[in-house]
C-alpha cells in the first residue's frame, strides 16, 4: 500500500485501512511502495519540522535484504558514506551511518518474496539520520547490490515491535513525544 491518504494512481491507500482516522491526518518520513514497516500518522504538523526538518538527528533503523553477499569492505563503503545521483542529476555523498550484517530475522509477517528463488543474499541492519528520496535503496545500489526488502524497524525508539501490516497502535502525546527523544510538545 503507498503510505497516503490520496492518489492519482488506482494503488491501496492508507485510507483503506478499517480506522477511524481523524480530520487532518498525515504520513511523517512516508515509505515508498515496495517498503514496509513502521510509519508515524499524526495530526501534529510539528512532527514533520521536528524529526526532518530540525537541527537534531532523529535516527532511523532499516533491516534490508540485498542480492549477493556483502563484504566487509562493502560495509565500510557503506559507514562511510556513499555517493548518488539525486533530483536536479546532483551527485549527493550520504552522511556516515551504522551498517551491519544479521543474521535472517524472524517477522511476525510473511515476505511477499520467496527467498529460495535468491542464490546468495544478505541482510543488512542500517542505522540512518537522513532521509533522501529512497535513500537506502540508492545507498546499497551504489555499493552493487539490489535492494529486494526494505522495513523500517524504528524511529529514534519508536518500535516497530510485533504491529502487523495495517495495525495501528495509537500513542499519548506524552509517550509518543517521549520515544521521539523530545521533552517539550
Amino acid at each position: 500500500m503507498v503510505s497516503q491518504f490520496v492518489s492519482s494512481h488506482p494503488v491501496r491507500l492508507l485510507g483503506q485501512i478499517k480506522f477511524d482516522f481523524p480530520e487532518g491526518i498525515h504520513a511523517i518520513g512516508r515509505l515508498d511502495n515496495p517498503s514496509e514497516g513502521l510509519l508515524i500518522l499524526t495530526t501534529d504538523k510539528r512532527v514533520t519540522k521536528l524529526l526532518y526538518q530540525g537541527i537534531k538527528k532523529h535516527p532511523r533503523t532499516y533491516l534490508v535484504l540485498v542480492l549477493k553477499k556483502v563484504t566487509p569492505e562493502t560495509l565500510e563503503q557503506l559507514r562511510n558514506g556513499v555517493s548518488f545521483l539525486i533530483k536536479g542529476n546532483e551527485m549527493y555523498t550520504t552522511s556516515p551511518c551504522e551498517v551491519d550484517i544479521i543474521d535472517e530475522p524472524n517477522f511476525l509477517f510473511p515476505s511477499p518474496y520467496k527467498k529460495t528463488i535468491y542464490q546468495e543474499y544478505t541482510w543488512l541492519k542500517i542505522t540512518i539520520t537522513e532521509g533522501k528520496y529512497r535513500q537506502i535503496r540508492k545507498m546499497v545500489w551504489a555499493v552493487k547490490h539490489r535492494c529486494v526488502r526494505l522495513v523500517r524497524t524504528s524511529i529514534v525508539h519508536l518500535q516497530l515491535g510485533d504491529l502487523q501490516p495495517g495495525e495501528i497502535k495509537e500513542l499519548a502525546a506524552k509517550e509518543f513525544f517521549g520515544a521521539l527523544g523530545i521533552d517539550k510538545y
